[in-house]
């Protein structure tokens, strides 16, 4: 992905003032200025958060501003359920199926997507079957065929970053009498770059049609690259393909736990012997009102967005390499060990993401509060005063 494909709707945030950012980081002067600049003001109800700490957290893709109004206000009218299994949920899967205009057998809801995909491993992998899917990546999935002594084929990405298709459909196709599941995270997480649809077209076309594909889209509403599309038509042209979503992101309900999985029918049936049934009442009445809270959602979107691409700007502009993320979270190449910049971060009280190998001087930072990001630029700038040195790029090579 390239700075040219972005859509001419993020011009303005992504090139004017994100262009400030850079030239202040290269002259010199204080590149935190602009961090927050152009930001709309928060729908009503959304207050920043009481720290309970004094730790700026950016190593796990939150929404740190949390759940909207209208989200605590469902969930707090839900405590009268609490004495029973899940039931009233506020018709929950009919809002999910709805959304999606597919019909309820095609949803099934977890404990977080992450529930989600390690019942699709269960569910496809039983048999000792392969998983096919790119490193780095998302691992609940490798990790979940591990644990069933099922294999993990790892294709490295392209050097630009993106997720070889050319090369998944090669493996999955010399490899299809084994093969249990194809996965592709889109965006990829860690490093925020989309496949485009064009691309998830070409893979399902390119492999057999039995060979079930597990799409996680767990940071879809954060997309702005009009090449993106989701995968959900495939499901309703009869695909054997998984899409799985997630409340955590830009709902900000990763501490209740909501996601589901939309599949055809006979998908969500070799599912469901899997699934824990462990989804609390309460947050399937949040759930229901993240769903319709449109203003929040889209609040949430464009201030992520423009927090992230200022930020990156900033640090393009002192000369480090970050990649072009569609989603809260941003990879930028920093020339030294990130277990090393990971503790220095530390020290100024922010934390960074894990480490990701292969990409091992590569740094994953989620977006964070406008303070938070400044608190970022702030340590970053103590941490590598001078920028990109010469020695910093002579470590890439």
């Amino acid at each position: 992905m390239e700075e040219a494909m972005d859509s001419q709707h993020t011009f303005s945030r992504r090139h004017f003032v994100g262009g400030a950012a850079a030239a202040l980081g290269v002259a010199g002067l204080n590149p935190t200025a602009v961090i927050g600049a152009g930001l709309k003001p928060p729908p009503k109800g959304v207050e920043p958060l009481d720290p309970y700490d004094d730790l700026a957290k950016l190593s796990s893709n939150e929404n740190p501003y949390g759940p909207s109004e209208k989200m605590l206000e469902a969930m707090k009218g839900a405590w009268k359920y609490s004495n029973r299994y899940g039931y009233p949920d506020g018709d929950i899967l009919e809002k999910i199926a709805e959304s999606h205009g597919v019909p309820t057998d095609h949803v099934m809801i977890n404990a977080g997507s992450g529930e989600t995909l390690r019942v699709a491993g269960l569910a496809f992998l039983r048999h000792e079957e392969k998983v096919v899917g790119v490193s780095p990546t998302y691992l609940t999935v490798y990790r979940t065929a591990s644990g069933i002594d099922a294999d993990v084929i790892e294709r490295p990405l392209l050097p630009d970053y993106t997720q070889d298709i050319d090369d998944l459909i090669e493996v999955t196709n010399r490899n299809y009498r084994d093969v249990g599941m194809v996965y592709i995270c889109n965006p990829n997480n860690p490093t925020g770059v989309i496949v485009p649809g064009d691309d998830i077209r070409r893979l399902l076309d390119g492999i057999p049609e039995d060979v079930p594909v597990l799409i996680d889209e767990a940071y879809h509403h954060f997309i702005e690259d009009p090449r993106y599309e989701t995968a959900v038509p495939y499901i309703k042209e009869g695909r054997k393909v998984l899409v799985t979503r997630t409340f955590s992101k830009i709902y900000g309900l990763a501490g209740m736990r909501l996601g589901y999985g939309i599949a055809p029918p006979d998908m969500i049936d070799q599912m469901r012997d899997y699934a824990t049934g462990s989804v609390n009442a309460l947050v399937k009445w949040g759930g229901v009102a993240a769903l319709e809270d449109k203003e929040y959602e889209a609040w949430i979107k464009e201030t992520s967005n423009t927090l992230r691409d200022q930020t990156a700007d900033v640090l393009r502009g002192q000369g480090f390499e970050v990649l072009p993320s569609e989603t809260n979270f941003f990879m930028v190449r920093t020339g030294r060990p990130t277990a090393e910049v990971r503790a220095e971060f530390r020290k100024h009280e922010v934390a960074v993401g894990r480490d990701f190998p292969p990409m091992l001087d590569w740094l994953r930072v989620s977006v964070g509060t406008e303070d938070e990001m400044n608190r970022f630029l702030t340590a970053w700038n103590e941490i590598f005063p001078d920028g990109m040195t010469a020695a910093d790029s002579n470590s890439r090579s």
